[in-house]
């Protein structure tokens, strides 16, 4: 009974607190429109792809990134999708590729975590997927971001979310995601240094667009 108790009281407790900093004021930071991210890097070009309103109106209000980034032509380019959410207060949250990219059509063959160290951001843990559409196969990295924290499990993002609406009076979040298709007998690390060459070049901008 006692712990019963505890565990009542302490739901009560994160409770009043959620409700209180729902009611609280927001804090919207500033940042730059994603739509001017760099198109270029050293090696890199890219072409924007347009997302469907049907994209659109299942994502929700927020900001938004299609991108593909080629470096060199015999190398299959690099996506870089970017979903920036300036607010999660209204129930619009940020999607897992893991419900999105089954909806479209692709098939999961493997799901595991990879440590990235990337220039100008400390090492973290990503999501790293492998997938098939027919005879297509690509491999996925992704992240959430959120005031400088990247984190791979969107169950602590959700708890960061929380937490942070609290303390900072903040609930804006990202979601980044790198994608690319295989090269004939391609292994995963050598698909998976492509996607780092491109990821090294972003992280050290990314604190404009997704603001610390």
């Amino acid at each position: 009974m006692n712990w019963r108790f505890t565990t009542v009281l302490v739901l009560m407790g994160a409770t009043a607190l959620l409700l209180q900093a729902r009611n609280t004021a927001e804090i919207i930071p500033a940042h730059q429109p994603l739509q001017s991210f760099p198109r270029t890097f050293d090696g890199w070009l890219s072409t924007d792809v347009p997302m469907s309103k049907d994209v659109l109106d299942v994502l929700g209000p927020g900001d938004f990134l299609t991108r593909e980034y080629q470096n060199g032509s015999s190398l299959p380019a690099v996506g870089l999708f970017i979903a920036y959410f300036p607010t999660q207060r209204s129930g619009d949250t940020i999607h897992s590729p893991k419900n999105c990219l089954p909806s479209a059509g692709w098939v999961p063959l493997r799901s595991d975590r990879t440590t990235l160290s990337l220039s100008g951001h400390a090492p973290f843990k990503a999501n790293r997927y492998l997938i098939a559409l027919g005879q297509e196969r690509q491999l996925v990295l992704y992240w959430y971001l959120a005031h400088d924290r990247a984190v791979a499990s969107e169950y602590w993002a959700k708890y960061y979310l929380v937490a942070d609406s609290i303390r900072m009076r903040r609930s804006d979040g990202s979601l980044i995601r790198l994608t690319t298709k295989f090269l004939p007998g391609e292994s995963i690390d050598s698909a998976q240094q492509r996607l780092l060459k491109l990821a090294n070049n972003i992280v050290p901008v990314i604190d404009d667009y997704v603001p610390r």
